[in-house]
């Protein structure tokens, strides 16, 4: 930076020696200026403008200094509230079928494509100063073309590429690198910045020298949208693929869009991963759930005494603060942070403890589902299902009366054969029953009888019917299964396959006993290893349940191992050995009896039933797989730069915050949001993102930074002219320096926290680009048709802005090309790499800036010849 300063001290004292703009004229032996300098579009000049003590013009350059000093931060404030309109409105979503596993799953995505939303609204926002001044001097110079427009998108291009990559290309840590990932279009938006500065030159000096027409304008910013529709064909390669698979993937930042990436940097996935899927682009979603697992997994190892919830936010907060985050957010945290604002911790926090008890509330609202209750007064049986001994002689059933309880309401009630026919196993039974104003429940007895004969289990059925007064609601039929009494069992599990998922505990697997419950009977059990495996997936166990008399159920306790698997599928199986019936001392004893009480004592001893050996498929849990499914789509971070209230907005504009919430702010924190909080103020004043889909914020955004940079305009022109320094030589110095300071911290935080180059480097080259094509593009467009209607031309002189140009595009080659070098293995990536090459790379960019301010800052005052 020194030699830079000195350079630019010794073309000011030749300034000041030649420049018509600040002359001495003494008089009266005493040193005397001529300031020829003219009022500005909203700020009038400093005057007097004759007679001007030297120390007076040294006062006066300090004030427009610090003045301009303060736009700049000024501007970078209501620039933020831009970008924060720009997240908002670029974040939006739909539903759409994407194909995973073979089977059709719909998931939430954004609207936007990710590098039209980058190449359009958030370069617009991130250079909207610039394109802005540019516009603006043009009319406040009556359509006649100026210096410090153009100059300033061309020297912020400078400082952009070469300063802004040389710090992030040092600040990652030594061995480590940052690749881009999505080179195509990288290399699409290089090759158009780079264009775009020729093109200016071409025009300027080549097509028609000295003078843009109108046709030259509308091009210049026609290749605005061409810009953006090779980089779309690029991203979505559709020169490559004869037909378009329109599919979607989940980015770094936890959220779903259309698909963007470059193969060979894809993740590779094992085919037996849990999170391979069946298409490129859901990898990227199955990928960020893998690290929100992994994540979680961490954490419930180091914080044991948390519940499963608090874990669950903890990683959520993790997975937010940790993750790659939009260029919006970057830029904005870097703001916040110069002005005293703190970082985004504490709203983090919060979002991710909002996010997870909204995630919570939807999946058990799913889960529990809503039981439509029939309106007004209604009858039903409660419970629906009863199981009785043979002997038991009789039994009561259960009506209950839900809804409106005034008045009177009646309903009848009837039995029907199932396998127990009426006569022989129960006593057919019907009746009324009637309920009186505020009666909730009714009885009735039902029969059974008993015999000495063996029989299977049985059932029949009880039904209502004909209800007065009311309606039927479900369940309005009962069933009645009679266990026979004379037999000690069958016993077996209910089914052969059973599902349970990972975080159930311990599950309870029945063992039922039909066909009879008389006497005490043990039966032995022990598990098998399958796919699951003993301590990693289950405890194994081995040891035997007792029937009591007349007990027709019991339950095996199973402990299943909770691995938080995001997909799950392994298998174990539990065996029943053969039942032994208690107090029987030998079963030899039998052959003593006769021949036929033989037969009929061998009958009634218990024995194995048909199913004796389960297999239990272990899942994961739905609700753990929901979980992480929604949180993983709401982990964000990008989208908590918004606001939703005027009264949010105020509260974070006067009040100091430090990087750590639990730290009280710093001195440093307090002198920043002192000195800033005059504009934090009156920008709060813009309406929240949250008002119109973000659409309010942004209109009403732009037009307060299209106000600031007007003013930014006139004194930067009046500091210009007080020092007799020209206006091309303010523009790529002091003007492109103060609107690019936000763009640098936030880039280099994206460098070290992000795993790619994409947001720190990336979109370097594509702001470039639109720099030219709107700001000189709609400019001079605008200016050559109001000439053109004047029957007039629009003169713009090569001088200083050509020689400018050609030496950015010049180094803006080499600069390309070295990155591009960097990525061959023995550095592997554009930024970072080992501590000689990070030095040299960074060097060598560095001096590319001040090659290029020192060379254009001597051609604008004469000292090389330029073109």
């Amino acid at each position: 930076m020194r030699p830079a300063l000195a350079a630019l001290a010794a073309c000011c004292v030749v300034a000041r020696a030649e420049s018509p703009s600040a002359r001495l004229a003494p008089r009266n032996h005493t040193a005397q200026h001529v300031l020829q300098c003219s009022d500005g579009l909203l700020i009038p000049v400093w005057r007097p403008l004759e007679d001007v003590p030297t120390a007076e013009i040294a006062v006066r350059g300090t004030v427009y200094f610090l003045a301009l000093m303060y736009l700049f931060i000024g501007v970078s404030i209501i620039s933020d509230r831009f970008m924060a309109a720009i997240e908002v409105i670029t974040s939006r979503e739909k539903e759409v079928r994407v194909r995973r596993n073979g089977g059709d799953q719909i998931i939430v995505v954004r609207v936007w494509n990710e590098t039209v939303a980058n190449l359009t609204l958030m370069a617009l926002g991130s250079s909207a100063p610039e394109i802005l001044l540019s516009v603006i001097e043009i009319a406040g110079k009556n359509f006649e073309a100026g210096d410090l427009g153009p100059g300033t998108i061309v020297g912020s291009a400078a400082y952009n590429l070469f300063v802004i990559i040389a710090i992030c290309v040092s600040v990652i840590p030594d061995g480590e690198v940052r690749k881009i990932k999505h080179l195509r279009v990288f290399l699409v938006t290089a090759t158009w910045s780079v264009f775009a500065y020729v093109w200016l030159y071409l025009i300027l000096a080549v097509i028609s020298p000295s003078e843009v027409e109108v046709w030259e304008g509308a091009v210049t910013f026609l290749f605005f949208p061409l810009t953006v529709l090779t980089a779309y064909i690029a991203d979505r390669r559709l020169l490559v693929y004869k037909y378009l698979k329109k599919g979607y993937r989940m980015n770094e930042r936890g959220v779903i869009v259309e698909g963007e990436g470059d193969g060979s940097v894809e993740m590779a996935l094992k085919p037996n991963d849990d999170f391979a899927s069946d298409d490129e682009e859901s990898r990227e979603l199955e990928k960020s759930k893998r690290e929100y697992i992994s994540v979680l997994r961490e954490l419930r190892r180091q914080h044991p005494e948390e519940d499963l919830e608090t874990v669950e936010r903890m990683a959520l907060e993790t997975l937010m603060a940790k993750g790659p985050k939009s260029r919006a957010f970057y830029r904005v945290a870097a703001t916040r942070k110069m002005t005293g604002g703190g970082d985004f911790s504490r709203k983090i926090s919060e979002r991710a403890q909002s996010d997870l008890s909204e995630v919570k509330a939807e999946i058990q609202r799913r889960e529990s589902g809503s039981v439509v209750e029939p309106k007004g007064p209604n009858v039903r049986f409660d419970p629906d299902h009863y199981t009785v001994m043979e002997n038991c002689g009789s039994f009561e059933v259960r009506v209950v009366r839900r809804g409106d309880l005034t008045g009177e309401v009646s309903v009848q009630y009837t039995t029907e054969d199932g396998t127990a026919e009426a006569g022989s196993d129960y006593v057919a039974a019907q009746g009324t029953l009637v309920f009186g104003h505020g009666e909730t429940e009714k009885t009735f007895t039902v029969q059974v009888i008993d015999d000495d004969v063996f029989e299977e289990d049985e059932h029949f059925y009880v039904r209502l019917v004909a209800p007065k007064g009311a309606c039927l609601a479900s369940p309005s039929s009962a069933t009645v299964v009679i266990l026979d009494d004379d037999h000690s069992g069958v016993f077996a599990f209910p089914q052969r396959d059973f599902e349970l998922t990972e975080s159930v505990g311990t599950y309870e697997l029945k063992v039922t006993r039909t066909a009879g419950a008389r006497g005490r009977v043990q039966i032995p059990y022990w598990t098998e290893d399958g796919t699951a495996k003993d301590g990693a997936q289950y405890e194994a166990v081995q040891d035997h349940i007792t029937f009591e008399n007349n007990e027709t159920e019991k339950f095996i306790p199973l402990h299943i191992i909770e691995e938080d698997s995001y997909e799950k599928d392994v298998l174990f199986y539990v065996n029943l050995g053969n039942p032994e019936l208690l107090g029987v001392e030998h079963i030899d004893a039998l052959t003593t009896l006769p021949e036929d009480d033989a037969v009929v004592a061998m009958m009634g001893l218990p024995r194995a039933g048909e199913i004796t050996r389960a297999q239990l498929r272990i899942k994961e849990s739905k609700e753990f797989k929901n979980t992480v499914d929604k949180l993983v789509q709401r982990a964000n971070a990008s989208i908590i730069i918004g606001t939703s209230s005027w009264a949010e907005q105020f509260a974070e504009a006067l009040t100091a915050s430090s990087d750590d919430p639990d730290e009280p702010p710093s001195w440093a924190d307090y002198i920043m949001h002192i000195l800033t909080v005059f504009w934090k103020f009156i920008f709060a004043f813009v309406p929240p993102t949250d008002i119109g889909g973000g659409y309010v914020c942004f209109v009403v955004s732009i037009i307060c930074i299209g106000i600031v940079t007007a003013v930014i305009g006139d004194v930067a022109s009046h500091f210009g002219c007080t020092l007799g320094i020209r206006d091309s030589v303010t523009a790529i110095i002091f003007v492109a320096l103060g609107t690019s300071i936000p763009d640098t911290f936030a880039s280099k935080v994206a460098a070290i926290q992000d795993k790619y180059a994409d947001a720190s480097v990336g979109n370097v080259t594509g702001s470039n680009a639109v720099n030219v094509f709107l700001g000189i593009g709609v400019a001079w467009t605008v200016a050559a048709v109001v000439h053109w209607s004047k029957n007039e031309k629009f003169h713009v002189e090569p001088g200083n802005l050509a020689f400018s140009v050609t030496m950015f595009c010049s180094e803006a080659a080499f600069a390309v090309l070295v990155l591009m070098l960097r990525r061959r293995k023995s550095i592997g990536g554009e930024l970072g790499g080992p501590r000689c090459a990070k030095t040299l790379t960074s060097m060598f960019f560095f001096s590319l800036w001040l090659i290029y301010l020192t060379m254009s800052s001597l051609e604008a005052y004469g000292i090389i010849k330029g073109f």
